[in-house]
C-alpha cells in the first residue's frame, strides 16, 4: 500500500470515528423513534422510499450531529476521560476538517428530505437548527438533556408530515413522550461524566437533579412509558404493542438495579440498554401492523 493510500485510509477511519459509526448507540436511540413515528403516521403500509430516506437520513443527521457535537466540545473533551481520544480532542484532525464532514453529511441528508413534501422540508430546517444549536446548550441550559429529547424526535412530527402532510395532536404526544426518555436516558449517560463537567462547568441533568438523580430518571421513564401507552390507546393497537411496552417496562425496572448504585460503568450500561426498549416498542408495533393478533384488540 502507497503511502498516500494509507493516509487516505487514516482519513477516512479518523472520519469514521468522528461520525461515531463505531459506536452505532446514538443512531439507534434516534431511529427507534424515527420508526415507532413512520408506523403511527403511515395508513397501513410502510412507503420502502420512504423507509429507505428516514433510515438513511436518521444515520447522516445523527452522524452529523456527532461531529458538531465534537467541534463544539473541542476544548472541553481533552479534559473529559471518556471524551480525551476523540480526534478532535488529540488534533488528529483540524477543526475546519470537521465542520467540512459535518456540512457533506447535512447536505446529503437534505437531499434525501428533498424528495418528499414542502412541509416535511419545512421541519426538516427547524430539526437541523435544533441539531446544531444542541451542543452550545451544555454551556448555559441547566437541562441540556430535554433539548437533546426535542432533537432527537423531531422526526416524529416530520413522519406525519410526509404520510399525512399535517402533524396532528398525536404526533406531538409521540415526540413529548421521546423527550422524557431522552431526559432518563442521557441523565443515566450524563451520571458517568458527573465528575468531569463540574470543574468544566458544564450543565447536565445529573448535576442539576443532584442526589435526586435516580429517581428524576425513573419518574421520566414512567412518563415516558403512561404517554405511548396513551398515544396507543387513542390509535386502538393491540395487544402485540402493549407487550412491546410491558418489556420496554422490564427493562426500565433492570436499569433502576442498575443506576441506583450509581456507578459509572452500570450507569453506562443502562445507558446501552435503552436501545432494547426502543426496539422492543417498534416490535409491537410491527406485530400489530402485520394483523398477527386481528382478533384480539385493546
Amino acid at each position: 500500500m502507497s503511502v498516500r493510500s494509507r493516509w487516505i485510509l487514516n482519513r477516512l477511519v479518523l472520519y469514521a470515528r468522528l461520525m461515531r459509526l463505531d459506536k452505532p448507540i446514538g443512531i439507534m436511540l434516534l431511529l427507534w423513534p424515527t420508526l415507532w413515528g413512520l408506523v403511527f403516521a403511515s395508513p397501513g403500509y410502510q412507503d420502502m422510499t420512504v423507509l429507505v430516506i428516514y433510515v438513511l437520513g436518521t444515520v447522516l443527521m445523527r452522524s452529523a450531529g456527532c461531529v458538531i457535537n465534537d467541534y463544539a466540545d473541542r476544548n472541553f473533551d481533552p479534559y473529559v476521560q471518556r471524551t480525551a481520544t476523540r480526534p478532535l480532542a488529540t488534533q488528529a484532525l483540524r477543526p475546519a476538517e470537521a465542520l467540512g464532514v459535518a456540512g457533506i453529511l447535512a447536505l446529503m441528508a437534505f437531499g434525501l428530505v428533498l424528495m418528499l413534501n414542502p412541509l416535511t422540508i419545512g421541519l426538516s430546517f427547524v430539526a437541523l437548527a435544533v441539531a446544531v444549536s444542541y451542543p452550545y446548550t451544555k454551556r448555559f441550559f441547566p437541562l441540556p438533556q430535554a433539548y437533546l429529547g426535542v432533537a432527537f424526535g423531531l422526526a416524529i412530527p416530520m413522519a406525519f408530515a410526509t404520510y399525512q402532510n399535517t402533524v396532528p395532536g398525536l404526533a406531538w404526544v409521540l415526540w413529548m413522550a421521546n423527550v422524557f426518555w431522552a431526559i432518563a436516558y442521557d441523565t443515566e449517560y450524563a451520571m458517568v461524566d458527573r465528575d468531569d463537567d463540574i470543574p468544566l462547568k458544564l450543565h447536565s441533568s445529573a448535576l442539576l437533579f443532584g442526589r435526586f438523580e435516580v429517581l428524576a430518571i425513573m419518574l421520566c421513564h414512567v412518563v415516558f412509558l403512561l404517554m405511548m401507552a396513551g398515544a396507543g390507546w387513542w390509535m386502538r393497537w393491540g395487544l402485540g404493542y402493549f407487550l412491546g411496552l410491558t418489556v420496554a417496562a422490564g427493562l426500565i425496572g433492570l436499569q433502576y438495579r442498575w443506576i441506583k448504585t450509581r456507578e459509572p460503568k452500570r450507569c453506562f450500561e443502562a445507558f446501552l440498554n435503552n436501545h432494547w426498549v426502543g426496539a422492543a416498542i417498534f416490535l409491537g408495533l410491527l406485530w400489530d401492523r402485520w394483523g398477527l393478533i386481528q382478533n384480539l384488540r385493546v
